[in-house]
């Protein structure tokens, strides 16, 4: 065989090896988005009894309505809708928790009416018309207090229970602080104060701990990369969630634990997962992620005229623990707790939902 024989036969493999993987990628594009589809009906689940009829008394909606000026999204589930009303805050900023519930139930729809509401730019909230330089601090508490009055309105309750988790946090113990006429008490999980500062210690614990164990490749990673550097960025959840820092204790991958629980979701359409991570880019580029970044509430904000109550994960380094529990300490309110969940990291009310109910329970009664 000549050479210019042997060069066609090898095209010819060639062409048909990459031929043959062009069409396995699209085989596995097709059955993945035929799958979302299928995933995707949109529709929410009611609340039924033991022989499957509609729970009497109960809810379960997917509404939007418009507050200040702005369409928004919120999903409400009550297995009894005289329970009190308590709106929950989520985090990210801009990543809604919604399906975080669906993944680890934490059971707060058996005590209270929960308002899982999509914040401005954020999942069912996003609109590529909104401006980045309207999403600002001031205009998020304007928005939870207008949320807030709305649903005061609707389920005709004087005060609500106000619940904030992560960056919500940030938004909602100033809007506890402007507004506390409105709430009942106010529950920050995993609260921030200074994330600056929290980002500088868990990159120095999760340097320190993949050290510890011999973990090379994140050690190299790290220093690679340290915070402060674009690089940091596109590694910091992962290598959260590997130490057992990241969103649960037990949840070591981004990919598997948060990207294909929002997508395997069957309440939300493809549109609105889709849009999830939209708003999520979205925010990033937004004053108010910016203004987050920058603050110190333990020097801004140090009075709050409502009871407020911090749920802390002892193994919380994306928001620091111990910056939160020094946090609680300057504050000043008429009544306060700090709750340490001893097997939690980021969101002891989904990775603890028995003892955090426990305690919701108790604060329910002493109103």
């Amino acid at each position: 065989m000549n050479e210019n024989l042997k060069n066609r036969v090898m095209f010819k493999m060639i062409k048909k090896m990459v031929l043959l993987l062009l069409s396995l990628i699209i085989a596995l594009a097709t059955v993945s988005l035929v799958t979302l589809f299928i995933c995707s009906p949109g529709e929410i689940k009611p609340f039924t009894d033991a022989n499957g009829n509609y729970l009497a008394g109960s809810l379960a909606e997917k509404t939007s309505i418009e507050i200040n000026g702005v369409e928004m999204g919120m999903i409400i589930k009550a297995k009894d809708v005289n329970k009190p009303v308590l709106l929950f805050l989520h985090g990210g900023p801009g990543l809604p928790e919604y399906w975080l519930n669906q993944a680890y139930p934490s059971g707060l729809e058996d005590h209270f009416t929960v308002v899982w509401w999509d914040q401005r730019g954020a999942g069912r909230s996003y609109k590529t018309a909104i401006p980045s330089d309207t999403v600002t601090t001031q205009q998020m508490i304007d928005d939870t207090i207008a949320v807030s009055n709305y649903l005061r309105k609707r389920f005709n309750q004087d005060k609500i229970f106000l619940m904030a988790h992560s960056g919500g946090s940030y938004i909602g113990i100033q809007a506890a602080a402007t507004a506390p006429e409105l709430y009942r008490a106010y529950i920050g999980v995993a609260q921030i104060s200074n994330p600056d500062l929290s980002e500088k210690i868990a990159y120095d614990f999760m340097l320190d701990f993949y050290e510890q164990s011999d973990h090379h490749k994140n050690v190299n990673a790290l220093k690679a990369a340290p915070y402060g550097t674009p690089g940091y960025d596109r590694i910091r959840d992962q290598m959260m969630h590997q130490a057992g820092i990241g969103t649960t204790r037990t949840m070591d991958s981004v990919f598997t634990g948060v990207f294909l629980e929002v997508m395997k979701n069957r309440e939300y359409t493809v549109t609105e997962k889709v849009n999830i991570w939209r708003g999520k880019a979205f925010t990033k580029k937004t004053r108010l992620y910016q203004e987050l970044w920058q603050c110190d509430l333990s020097k801004s904000l140090t009075r709050v005229d409502v009871p407020i109550y911090f749920f802390v994960g002892a193994y919380d380094y994306t928001v620091n623990r111990h910056l939160s529990e020094a946090y609680f300490e300057k504050i000043q309110a008429p009544e306060k707790h700090c709750y340490i969940f001893e097997d939690s990291a980021h969101s002891p009310i989904f990775e603890e939902p028995d003892r955090s109910i426990a305690i919701l329970k108790e604060l329910q009664m002493d109103f």
